[in-house]
């Protein structure tokens, strides 16, 4: 099975569909990406330098910066969900993006469900069924990782506590890479990756699929 991984980044997203049973993964990425672990293209990821025919799967995960907090409302980041889209229709497909962006029907996917030390909070709009199990936030401690790398520290409760949430520590990048499933990325690269074990579970879950129509159709 070939996946092609649009705005890859530094490859966290790709890792979980490597560990789900890819045998194949293309990243493409307009950025320089050293750290990505598998096949890698520079390109722009809205007109991809290779055929989207000779892909099983396509993920893609536009940059988030049109819905992510003050940066949603001065104008300077373009919305690129609605080509992204444009571009997959047609082809099985996955578009992650964060909370507030604009995706359709789209299943949300939190590090409590799959025992990390983040949340991080993400939401995948898929073009086959994803179910997804319930978050389990209750006493599990948890870090965030964003920002420039202070090291330990703890983020202002009252920003914390509005949101509903216990105080949340800022990790340090060797706990971001236990705490993500993550050992090959430097701190930039961590604060915006995905980690892993959400594309594992989607992987396994278009693999599982897949398998089924095949055995229908013999």
């Amino acid at each position: 099975m070939r996946l092609l991984d649009l705005f890859c980044g530094a490859g966290g997203a790709a890792m979980g569909y490597h560990q789900a049973g890819f045998d194949e993964i293309v990243g493409v990425d307009i950025n320089p990406q050293p750290n990505y672990p598998f096949a890698f293209i520079q390109g722009d990821a809205l007109e991809p330098p290779v055929r989207l025919d000779d892909f099983d799967l396509i993920h893609a995960s536009p940059p988030c910066q049109a819905y992510a907090g003050l940066a949603s409302k001065d104008g300077r980041h373009p919305d690129l969900i609605p080509p992204t889209r444009k571009l997959l229709q047609g082809y099985p497909y996955v578009i992650e993006n964060i909370e507030g962006a604009p995706l359709v029907n789209a299943a949300r996917l939190c590090g409590s469900m799959f025992g990390l030390g983040v949340r991080r909070h993400r939401r995948f709009e898929t073009s086959f069924l994803l179910m997804t199990p319930p978050c389990n936030h209750n006493g599990h401690e948890i870090r965030g990782y964003y920002g420039r790398n202070y090291g330990p520290a703890l983020v202002s409760a009252d920003a914390i506590q509005r949101k509903g949430r216990k105080p949340l520590y800022r990790g340090t990048i060797e706990e971001g890479k236990a705490d993500m499933g993550i050992d090959w990325m430097g701190w930039d690269e961590l604060r915006e990756a995905i980690p892993p074990a959400y594309t594992k579970y989607i992987g396994e879950a278009f693999l599982a699929q897949t398998a089924v129509l095949d055995r229908e159709e013999t």
